[in-house]
């Protein structure tokens, strides 16, 4: 058996995963990065960053060149009710005033490579199967083992060893699960399809949301569902589109979210240039863990962040930009105290599910409240049938959903920043214990 050491070991190397080994290896920490494919590879995603996501990435360091895939967007088109609304992008200081989009397969390597050049050792196929736990019952380090092309295991098998393991290896997080860390049934999950197309459009300057999503209920009436539909311009002759619905709803389990995007696409592809020809690739599915789905986020040893932590933003299915601020605060607490004595690090560590909480946790319990309320079919057909008209409505709903709002003491903010921040002040932080 292969024998490794290090400072951190990391299991994944998603965006969250290696902006974390970015991060430690700049700042001097020996880092391994266990990712279980071989890049380039998928994620099934809607392939977006919002201007606050790509804030993150400014942190980071990384360059985002149309030369190498990124595409820009200045803002959000929105349709509904009967209504087609742009609204670009806020101005705020900070914050870039433009969104991207890259697909998956692309974007994931660029953060793996930047972590690899920033120092991090990254271990491509190669999965985590299980946490090596020492008699005190902390985590000590990862056993794992080499996999083909395919995620079968050939070997060899390696145990890597840390005083610090990070968990970031998606919604399932088997790492986590197997630490004792499940799913919460108190926080909303959704569920989205996606598939590229070929579109004429594919450099449009919105991208675009249609917030009336609709099914076939079985008395043969149309319903409104709680979620809502997305396409994505890619800048490379494609687009991402796709579907994401709430477990909120009634319909949830029982709705083909596969027929439900087929008939979309039949019904207003003309727009974008698309119908089934144009399709490239299956339509594939994947889970949205949202509101610290999977808590607490230290757990013996062991941190979670992004999407293992189900840092998933309820309003919009956005994850990538938590998964970087989560990655960017545990590198905080780690750079802080991987160095003390161990006993001290381990009390220290326990701060950064306080950080991640007192950043996130409020915005996800607005976040659960609105998924709850989006549940009732007839609400969230009353909401679109009579916001949809109003635009200062809309550009209040842009702000909240993205998340993307003015310190309310700066002289730049308005009534909408004041009102977000009001409501972020009033409700109980989402629990992260």
């Amino acid at each position: 058996m292969n024998e490794f050491d290090a400072d951190v070991v990391i299991v994944g190397a998603g965006p969250a995963g290696s902006a974390l080994g970015a991060y430690l290896a700049q700042a001097g920490h020996d880092v391994v990065i266990l990712e279980k494919s071989g890049f380039p590879r998928d994620k099934i995603c809607g392939d977006a960053l919002t201007p606050r996501a790509v804030k993150e990435v400014g942190y980071l360091g990384l360059e985002t060149p149309e030369s190498e895939g990124w595409h820009r967007n200045r803002g959000l088109r929105l349709i509904g009710g009967g209504h087609r609304l742009e609204i670009d992008w806020p101005d705020i200081d900070g914050t870039p005033n433009y969104g991207l989009t890259r697909p998956r397969m692309g974007m994931d390597e660029a953060f793996a490579r930047h972590a690899q050049r920033s120092g991090a050792r990254l271990f491509e196929q190669v999965k985590a199967l299980s946490p090596d736990i020492g008699e005190d019952g902390w985590v000590r380090g990862v056993h794992a083992t080499g996999t083909d092309h395919r995620g079968r295991r050939v070997g060899p098998d390696a145990h890597f060893r840390a005083p610090i393991v990070v968990a970031a290896d998606g919604v399932s997080s088997r790492l986590a699960v197997a630490m004792g860390l499940e799913k919460r049934d108190d926080r909303p999950m959704g569920v989205a399809v996606r598939a590229y197309h070929s579109s004429p459009r594919h450099a449009d300057e919105y991208i675009e949301s249609w917030v009336e999503m609709r099914s076939t209920n079985p008395a043969g009436e149309s319903e409104v569902l709680p979620g809502y539909g997305w396409l994505f311009p890619m800048g490379d002759g494609t687009i991402n589109i796709g579907a994401g619905l709430l477990d909120s709803s009634p319909q949830f389990g029982s709705v083909d979210l596969r027929a439900v995007m087929r008939e979309w696409i039949a019904d207003m592809g003309e727009e974008w240039g698309i119908d089934a020809s144009t399709e490239i690739g299956p339509i594939k599915s994947a889970a949205l863990p949202m509101a610290f789905n999977r808590t607490p986020h230290f757990h013996r040893g062991l941190l979670l962040i992004g999407d293992s932590g189900g840092m998933v933003n309820p309003f919009n299915g956005e994850g990538i930009d938590y998964a970087l601020e989560s990655a960017r605060l545990a590198a905080e607490v780690i750079s802080t105290y991987a160095r003390y004595p161990e006993s001290i690090m381990r009390e220290r560590l326990a701060e950064y599910p306080a950080l991640v909480g007192d950043s996130l946790g409020r915005y996800f319990t607005l976040g659960r409240v609105f998924s709850a309320i989006i549940g009732h079919p007839s609400l969230m057909h009353f909401g679109i049938k009579y916001g949809m008209g109003v635009d200062v409505v809309m550009e209040f709903v842009v702000r909240l959903l993205a998340n993307l709002y003015r310190d309310p003491t700066m002289s730049e903010a308005d009534l909408i920043d004041r009102v977000i921040a009001g409501l972020t002040r009033i409700v109980p932080a989402t629990s992260n214990a």
